[in-house]
């Protein structure tokens, strides 16, 4: 017995698949040449948190799977943008951390990001956006959980 696909459900995540895909575009084209989103959701991570962590933790925190976070960090790591360290504790783990270049290669890639971001929210106006956080944000916890 199948159901009837309800409406509302499918226009929000057709709108939530198609805003994605969107501002995966602008964001790919406004970053600087050679970075990819992947790269800039690391370093911007690293970045926030400013503490180390492992690339397991990473591939969780951005849900990747480890094999595309190993990738990425290697990127990362030929381009001098994090340092990968083993643990001395456990020699099957290593530790990332951002290095001054990546910081600086961050701080370019939202230098570059900024001024579109901001022009979206003005032209959608800051109320607007205020009012839209907290059901994306819910929308988000929910998906994690599932």
């Amino acid at each position: 017995m199948s159901q009837d696909p309800d409406p509302l459900a499918a226009a929000l995540f057709a709108e939530v698949f198609m805003a994605d895909q969107l501002a995966r575009n602008v964001v790919s084209r406004a970053l600087p040449k050679g970075m990819e989103i992947s790269h800039f959701s690391v370093l911007n991570l690293l970045s926030h948190i400013n503490e180390e962590r492992t690339p397991a933790q990473l591939a969780e925190a951005l849900h990747v799977t480890r094999g595309a976070m190993t990738n990425t960090l290697a990127k990362l790591e030929w381009a001098g943008h994090v340092h990968v360290r083993p643990d001395w504790d456990d020699a099957r783990r290593k530790w990332v951390s951002l290095s001054p270049s990546g910081r600086r290669a961050r701080d370019s890639a939202l230098a570059s990001l900024m001024p579109i971001i901001g022009g979206i929210v003005r032209d959608l106006g800051p109320d607007k956006v205020r009012a839209t956080l907290p059901v994306l944000r819910e929308l988000r916890a929910r998906l994690e959980e599932s």
